[in-house]
């Protein structure tokens, strides 16, 4: 530890976490603009038209930068400290495209309420098993990349207060395994299919990991709109249609974010959390170079500090 309190490789893990924030970001921000009329957004995708900028991000930019904020003064995940931000940062901008389970959390957790009680008593009492804990939780992965035991607990702790059912849970353990082992990728580059083990091994049994049994046993060459069909592509909205095709499509593309996102977005689904949670993985794989400069500066500037 150095004299501050922080770790003495600090700033080398808050690089590589800014750098998933914004793949993560970008991709989000990317991914919200086709939300279009079929025929349109499928136009763009056959063409790779590119879309006009600005591009506003979303609610699952918005709390991965409360979670990069966590990380950076506290180090780890403090989940009073998590609420407190994701309440303030909701507070602050209600109109990101939260869903509605999302709103009367938020709402509640700024008004003072417990965010425990809150997040385990929603949808009867089995809390959420939405997709809202993985779409924002790969620059966790990568805060956390040398230590894939700390990286699970972690990622189940920042998803634990709102996503308090174990498969919204599972899915945030995924997704951050697989920006973790996207950072290691680079050193060594093992075949993409690993990226499956690595993953599946750290994931809780249940409908998520089945999903993702299922996407690894999907070929790679699969087109994605086919490969959306079989896993599903976040339509539901939740953890077990939403983390399986995105860990397939960061797979095929982990040297080259620009591809990943134009394969995940043809999926379409919840197309900004999908590409945003490719987007937050694969920036980690083939480096801050890959993010095209256009799209950066199409994203809106990032609003870092509640």
């Amino acid at each position: 530890m150095t004299p501050t309190g922080k770790p003495a490789d600090h700033s080398a893990r808050l690089e590589r976490t800014l750098l998933s924030l914004d793949g993560l970001s970008v991709g989000d921000a990317f991914g919200e603009r086709f939300f279009l009329p079929p025929s349109a957004a499928a136009s763009m995708v056959e063409q790779r038209a590119t879309p006009r900028g600005p591009w506003n991000y979303t609610d699952d930019t918005e709390m991965a930068l409360a979670i990069v904020q966590v990380l950076e003064e506290h180090g780890r995940i403090d989940q009073d400290a998590l609420a407190r931000l994701f309440g303030t940062r909701y507070r602050n901008n209600p109109h990101r495209g939260y869903g509605g389970t999302a709103h009367d959390i938020l709402q509640a957790i700024h008004q003072g309420e417990p965010w425990r009680r809150i997040s385990s008593q929603v949808f009867d009492g089995s809390g959420s098993m939405g997709n809202g804990g993985a779409m924002r939780v790969a620059p966790l992965g990568a805060w956390f990349a040398d230590d894939l035991g700390r990286v699970v607990a972690e990622a189940r702790a920042s998803a634990e207060v709102t996503h308090f059912h174990p498969e919204g849970q599972a899915g945030a353990i995924a997704i951050a395994v697989a920006a973790a082992w996207a950072y290691r990728w680079r050193e060594t580059r093992p075949p993409a299919r690993q990226l499956f083990e690595a993953v599946l091994e750290h994931t809780p049994p249940g409908a998520t990991r089945r999903g993702l049994e299922k996407a690894r046993a999907l070929p790679l060459e699969t087109p994605p709109t086919l490969a959306a069909r079989e896993l599903g592509s976040g339509q539901r909205v939740i953890s077990e249609d939403t983390v399986p095709y995105s860990v397939w499509c960061a797979a095929r593309h982990l040297d080259d974010y620009e591809e990943a996102l134009w394969s995940t977005v043809s999926g379409y689904g919840d197309r900004d959390t999908t590409c945003a949670i490719v987007g937050g993985i694969v920036a980690l794989s083939a480096g801050r170079e890959s993010i095209p400069p256009a799209w950066l500066a199409a994203r809106e500037p990032l609003e870092r500090w509640a």
